[in-house]
């Protein structure tokens, strides 16, 4: 295994972290999908939302969020096992 160079630490400014969260749920986006977009962890991006909210800057949903699934799948695997 060949080691380049050392690792550096990527700085976000706020505003790119406002957008990368605000991309989550835009047009069906998923978390996952942005985060694999903008090459960051899943988990950093729930920890920039938690931030936000905290500090104000994002609100809090009034009303709940609903995403589409599909249960299409999962409805026969629960019917055959039963």
């Amino acid at each position: 295994m060949e080691i380049l160079g050392r690792e550096r630490r990527r700085r976000w400014s706020n505003a790119e972290k406002l957008e990368i969260v605000a991309a989550v749920g835009m047009n069906g986006e998923t978390l996952a999908r942005v985060a694999r977009r903008y090459d960051v962890s899943r988990s950093q991006i729930y920890q920039w939302r938690h931030l936000f909210r905290k500090r104000g800057l994002l609100p809090a949903a009034d009303e709940p969020t609903f995403l589409p699934v599909d249960m299409g799948r999962a409805a026969e695997r629960n019917r055959k096992v039963s």
